[in-house]
């Protein structure tokens, strides 16, 4: 889940804006890698970049034979931000490199391929690339901000749209407010062609062409929504180009794990090696695990009070057992419940 759907959902309840950077919710969501959230925005007519992905050093020349464009993007595919001011083990720098010259794309992906990435969302031994994304560079005009969430707050999903992409959209809302337009969803309805057709107006997409194309992106994403059962997908920035086409060329996709038993096929694309295997463990037994220092673990718990749910989050460190604790939180939650129906004191529960 991005920062930005933690702090919506969390300021939504009115408290525990605190905990949003914790991580405490016990609340696990399925991350995929950008290429992979590319791959199901093209697969739902969303325009995106042209790409090819490298997983083997060797096997970048046959691949850049079948994949010429006038200028590259090269990114290391890893679950963490900053990658383009990030540096790599072997000390190489950046984690996003552009190039117009395909020999120097070769020498990219081998200073990539194999090596530990570390950027400032990364522990200090940095997160290993197996993949490098290589990807057609856009010819960006204008930058533009696109999402669609599941909000507590309006009881549904809502869109968020901004004319100024490509940066934080919280400095955004702080800054120039004016410049954020929330529109809620009928879950039913959706984005029609009034709702796409006036956000398109607002993000500046003015020419009666290029609103055309902006309306059947958000129209799009809209489908791509309901389709995988997302809980966000944001897309910033969504470019207007100079040769006047509208593309999504980053996006964050979170996911509802309630839906696995729908979306099998996308769960299983999930890459778990990159994970710290500790939280792995825990999430067997639908637990969070935070990596923390010194030799104290706590179990801890939260009421929710509009949802009148109990929420539970761990905090352990090493070596202790992940078992242990998903038994005393299910011990902690029977405790609750029998508090609260009354049991074992004489109280019936319905008072």
């Amino acid at each position: 889940m991005s920062s930005f759907l933690t702090r919506k959902f969390l300021s939504s309840l009115g408290s525990f804006t605190k905990y949003s950077q914790a991580g405490v919710f016990s609340v696990r969501h399925l991350n995929l890698l950008e290429y992979q959230s590319k791959e199901l925005l093209k697969d739902s007519g969303v325009s995106v970049q042209n790409f090819t992905i490298v997983d083997d050093a060797n096997k970048a020349d046959s691949a850049l034979d079948k994949f010429r464009v006038d200028e590259y993007v090269i990114k290391a595919q890893v679950l963490a931000g900053g990658r383009g001011k990030g540096w790599f083990d072997n000390g190489f720098k950046g984690g996003v490199h552009l190039t117009k010259d395909p020999k120097e794309v070769k020498d990219i992906v081998k200073h990539m391929l194999g090596h530990r990435l570390i950027t400032k969302q990364t522990h200090k031994d940095g997160i290993l690339v197996q993949k490098v994304m290589i990807a057609e560079s856009v010819d960006i005009q204008r930058e533009t901000y696109v999402c669609i969430l599941m909000d507590r707050g309006y009881n549904g999903p809502v869109l968020i749209a901004s004319p100024a992409g490509g940066m934080d959209i919280e400095t955004v809302a702080e800054k120039t407010p004016k410049l954020i337009k929330t529109v809620p969803l009928d879950i039913y309805y959706g984005i029609d062609d009034n709702i796409a057709k006036d956000v398109a107006e607002f993000l500046g997409f003015t020419g009666e062409d290029i609103k055309t194309k902006a309306i059947y992106e958000l129209k799009n994403l809209w489908k791509l929504f309901v389709d995988i059962d997302a809980l966000q997908i944001e897309i910033n920035p969504l470019v207007e180009t100079a040769d006047k086409q509208v593309v999504a060329v980053d996006a964050k996709i979170s996911f509802d794990d309630n839906a696995q038993f729908r979306q099998k096929d996308i769960f299983e694309l999930e890459d778990t090696n990159e994970k710290d295997p500790r939280e792995v463990e825990a999430s067997k037994f639908n637990l969070n695990y935070i990596s923390m220092d010194g030799n104290i673990a706590c179990l801890g718990k939260f009421i929710l009070s509009r949802s009148s749910t109990e929420n539970y989050f761990l905090l352990i460190t090493r070596k202790r057992n992940i078992q242990l604790f998903s038994i005393l939180s299910t011990l902690l939650f029977i405790y609750n419940y029998s508090k609260w129906r009354g049991i074992g004191n004489g109280n019936d529960g319905h008072n």
